[in-house]
C-alpha cells in the first residue's frame, strides 16, 4: 500500500500575510524559517511604518513654522535620544528574556519577567522625566540653541522630555508582546497611538477648530496624548491576556532575582544604545556650529531616513525574537540561519531605498521646505547618508541578534568603538579642520555605520552568543 504523506501543505503567501497581520499562532521554533520570518517581520515592519510616518508628518507640519521650529525639534530629539536609549536598552533585555522563556514553553516565567521590566520602566520614567520638566530651557542652551530657539522651543522641550517616560513605556510594553511572539498586537497598539498623534498634530500646532494654536509646543502635546492612550491600552491587553502571555494579579509583585538578572542585562543594553544615541547629540552639536539652516536641513533629512530605517528595524526585531525563542528551544543553528536570512532581506530593502534617495534627494527635501538656505543642506545630508544603507542593513540585524540572545556586551563594545572612537572624532575633523562643514558630519556617519556592520558580522560568525545564558 502506498504511504500517505502527513506533511501539511504550506499556506499561500497571501494567507501567510493575512495571518501575520491578524496574529499568528505559529510556533517560531518549528517549521520553515522563511515563513517564521514573514509572520514575525510583517507586523513588526507595519508597526514601525506608522511610527516612521509620524516622524515625517510631524516635521512636515513643524516645517511650516520656520527653521527655528525645526531646529527646536532636532535639538530636543537629540536629547530625547537618551530616553530612547534607556527604553531600547530595557526593551531588548525584556524581549530576550520573554522570548527565551516562551521558547522554553514557560509562559509563567515570561509573565514574571514582564512584570519586573514594567517595574524598572516606571521607576526610570520618574527619574528621567521630573528633572526635565524644570530644566528644559537650560538643556536647549547647553546644546547651542540661539535665544530665539530657546524662546520658541522651551515648551516643546519641556513636554517632550518631561513626558519621555510615556515613550519609554510604549517601547517596553511592546517589547513584551514582541518577545512573546505577539507581534500583531504590538503593531495594532502602535498604530492606534500614532493615528491619534497624527490627527492631533496639525490641530494643536495651527489651532484648527476648537483646539488652541500652540505652535511647535502643540506637536509635543499631540505626541504625549497619543502615546499615553497607547500605553493605557497596552496595560489593559497585558492584564486581559493573549494566547502567548498574560499577567495575573498574583504575578504583580517584585521578584528580586528576576529583576536583578533583567537589570544586569539591561544596564549594558542601555549603555549600548546610550553610546549610539548620544553620538547623535555629538553630531548635532557639531552641526549647530554652522547655524539654524544646517540644523534644519539635518533634522529634515534624518526624519526622512528614519521613515525607511524604522521598518528595517522591524526585520531586525524579528531576528531578535527568533534568536531568543530558538535558543530557548535549544536550536542555535536555526537561530543563526534566521539571522543571515533576515540580514539579506534587509540589505535588499535598504539598498533599494538608498538608490532611490540618492537619485531623488532634492525633490524629496522640497516636500518639506522651500527655504533656499535649507534645501541644499538637507539634500546633501539625505544623499550622503543613503550611500551607507547596505552596510547599515546588515549591521542593525546583527546587533539585534546579539541582543536577542541576551548578549548585550558585544554590541556595546562595537558601538563604543564605532560611534565615539570613530564617528565623532571623524565628524569634527572632516567638518572643521578639513572644512567640509556639515557634509563632513554626514560622511562620518557612513564610515562609522560601515565599520560597525563589518565588525558585527565577524563577531556574529564566531558564535559565542549561542552559549549566552539569561
Amino acid at each position: 500500500m502506498e504511504a500517505v504523506s502527513t506533511i501539511a501543505p504550506q499556506p499561500s503567501l497571501w494567507n501567510s500575510l493575512r495571518e501575520a497581520v491578524r496574529g499568528s499562532h505559529q510556533d517560531y521554533t518549528e517549521g520553515g524559517l522563511n515563513r517564521a520570518i514573514l509572520l514575525l517581520a510583517v507586523p513588526m515592519i507595519l508597526e514601525m511604518v506608522l511610527e516612521s510616518l509620524f516622524a515625517v508628518v510631524d516635521v512636515f507640519w513643524v516645517g511650516r513654522l520656520g527653521a527655528n521650529a525645526v531646529a527646536t525639534v532636532g535639538i530636543t530629539e537629540s536629547l530625547l535620544s537618551l530616553v530612547f536609549a534607556v527604553g531600547m536598552g530595557l526593551s531588548l533585555s525584556t524581549t530576550a528574556m520573554v522570548a527565551r522563556r516562551i521558547g522554553e514553553k514557560d509562559p509563567e516565567g515570561a509573565a514574571v519577567a514582564a512584570v519586573q521590566a514594567i517595574v524598572l520602566g516606571l521607576a526610570t520614567s520618574v527619574v528621567i522625566g521630573v528633572p526635565c520638566l524644570f530644566w528644559a530651557p537650560e538643556l536647549l542652551r547647553l546644546m547651542g540653541a540661539s535665544p530665539e530657539i530657546v524662546s520658541m522651543g522651551a515648551g516643546y522641550t519641556r513636554i517632550a522630555l518631561g513626558g519621555g517616560g510615556i515613550v519609554l513605556m510604549l517601547f517596553l510594553n511592546n517589547a513584551i508582546f514582541r518577545g512573546a511572539g505577539d507581534a500583531a498586537i504590538a503593531m495594532r497598539l502602535l498604530w492606534v497611538s500614532n493615528i491619534i498623534n497624527l490627527i492631533l498634530d496639525p490641530c494643536l500646532i495651527f489651532g484648527l477648530g476648537p483646539f488652541p494654536r500652540l505652535g511647535v509646543t502643540g506637536a509635543a502635546l499631540a505626541t504625549l496624548t497619543g502615546r499615553s492612550i497607547g500605553v493605557g491600552y497596552q496595560f489593559y491587553r497585558l492584564l486581559r491576556g493573549t494566547e502567548r502571555i498574560r499577567i495575573l494579579a498574583r504575578q504583580i509583585r517584585v521578584n528580586l532575582s528576576v529583576l536583578l538578572r533583567l537589570l544586569r542585562v539591561s544596564l549594558t543594553g542601555i549603555l549600548q544604545f546610550a553610546i549610539a544615541h548620544t553620538s547623535w547629540i555629538g553630531l548635532v552639536r557639531i552641526v549647530s556650529v554652522f547655524g539654524a539652516a544646517a540644523l534644519a536641513g539635518y533634522t529634515i533629512a534624518i526624519r526622512i531616513v528614519i521613515f525607511l530605517i524604522l521598518p528595517s528595524w522591524g526585520l531586525a526585531n524579528a531576528a531578535a525574537t527568533l534568536v531568543g525563542q530558538n535558543l530557548g528551544a535549544k536550536k542555535p543553528e536555526r537561530a543563526e540561519s534566521a539571522v543571515w536570512k533576515t540580514g539579506l532581506y534587509n540589505m535588499l530593502f535598504l539598498g533599494s531605498v538608498g538608490v532611490f534617495f540618492v537619485i531623488m534627494a532634492e525633490p524629496i527635501i522640497r516636500l518639506f521646505t522651500h527655504d533656499p538656505a535649507v534645501v541644499p543642506l538637507g539634500t546633501a545630508c539625505l544623499r550622503i547618508i543613503s550611500y551607507g544603507n547596505v552596510g547599515y542593513a546588515y549591521g542593525m540585524v546583527m546587533l539585534q541578534a546579539f541582543n536577542g540572545a541576551g548578549d548585550t556586551i558585544t554590541p556595546t563594545i562595537v558601538n563604543l568603538f564605532g560611534f565615539w572612537l570613530l564617528e565623532i572624532p571623524l565628524a569634527y575633523w572632516l567638518a572643521v579642520p578639513m572644512q567640509l562643514h556639515s557634509n563632513g558630519v554626514f560622511f562620518s556617519i557612513v564610515v562609522a555605520e560601515g565599520a560597525i556592520a563589518a565588525a558585527s558580522a565577524v563577531l556574529f560568525k564566531r558564535g559565542r552568543w549561542k552559549t549566552q545564558q539569561i
